[in-house]
């Protein structure tokens, strides 16, 4: 009689043994580090490619303008070390000082026009419960066109004889005026050619800050008896304060570099009563080929610009903590 045998019971695979929790933990840890390290390689590959875009096109301009400015340019047969012969040409050319001045008076009646238009038009624009997005592109319409093309129209406006402007005066029976032919008027109707042109961007700034503002505070100042011109002194300007200052400095910036008007509607005349810094640039540039002298010429409206931006910064953050 044969005994039978037991039957072998087959090899299960042997369960994993569980990681002990400070070993997890380190494995998710490093999981997440490398997770980290993948997204933070991306972003930095797409800010690397930015930057190394604006070092080229922004930087490297400013940097190579500093070399041109201490040197003698000639692209035939090259570059030669002039020190600071160009800035001494500069400052004993007499149309120095009057661009500079001609700049000045641009930038001060800018910020007459420029400045308190599009605020007082964006405090308008809030007030209207009806059409407003027509009477925003209306506003803004200005800043789409090119330009030159604003400058072409503007210089028929002003044309003495045929001009839109002289023959609404006329037909008001109203003295007419020579505009652009005349020292006394070239500068501010230049000044109001190029609000016309750029007021449509600070308007609609301005008119965003405006509609953060609380409705309630207006609510309680007219529970006050206050009226519309100590609603807007008390909490209009105060709670768009920051904003006022930021875009004053930045118009100040750009209305110390104007160009396009000169250049187009009256190349600098009567009398160089339109010549400004960044025109007598071009001037020494592309008509006397004079790289060297424009350049320096650039690097001081530049050290100008930071200058005067680094004591309005200083000023506006110091007025802030008080």
């Amino acid at each position: 009689m044969t005994t039978a045998l037991p039957l072998k019971k087959p090899d299960r695979p042997e369960e994993p043994v569980p990681a002990p929790p400070a070993a997890a933990a380190r494995e998710r840890r490093a999981a997440r580090r490398r997770r980290s390290v993948r997204e933070h390689l991306t972003a930095y590959g797409f800010l690397c490619a930015a930057v190394l875009l604006f070092a080229l096109f922004s930087w490297w301009p400013i940097i190579r303008n500093v070399l041109l400015s201490f040197q003698h340019v000639n692209f035939a047969t090259g570059s030669t070390w002039a020190g600071l012969a160009n800035f001494e040409k500069l400052f004993g050319d007499p149309l120095l000082a009057t661009a500079w001045r001609n700049t000045a008076l641009f930038t001060a009646y800018a910020l007459v026009l420029g400045f308190f238009v599009p605020f007082l038009t964006a405090v308008l624009l809030n007030e209207f419960r009806h059409a407003r997005a027509y009477f925003r592109i209306l506003v803004y319409l200005p800043v789409m066109l090119p330009p030159v093309v604003v400058a072409l129209m503007w210089k028929w406006f002003y044309d003495p004889g045929p001009g839109l402007l002289n023959e609404v005066l006329r037909g008001l029976h109203l003295p007419t005026s020579q505009w652009l032919d005349s020292s006394a008027t070239s500068l501010v109707s230049l000044v109001i050619v190029s609000t016309w042109a750029n007021m449509g961007t600070a308007t609609l700034i301005y008119l965003a800050a405006l509609q953060t503002i609380p409705g309630e505070l207006y609510e309680a100042a007219e529970l006050d008896g206050a009226n519309l011109w100590q609603r807007l002194r008390h909490v209009t300007v105060p709670q768009t304060r920051f904003v006022l200052l930021v875009l004053m400095l930045l118009q100040i910036v750009a209305t110390m570099q104007v160009f396009t008007e000169p250049y187009v509607m009256t190349g600098g005349g009567p009398e160089d009563s339109t010549v400004t810094v960044m025109f007598l640039v071009y001037r020494y540039a592309f008509v006397y080929n004079d790289f060297g002298t424009a350049s320096a010429l650039s690097l001081l409206l530049l050290l100008v610009l930071a200058a005067f931006s680094a004591l309005y910064l200083r000023a506006t953050r110091s007025a802030k903590e008080d």
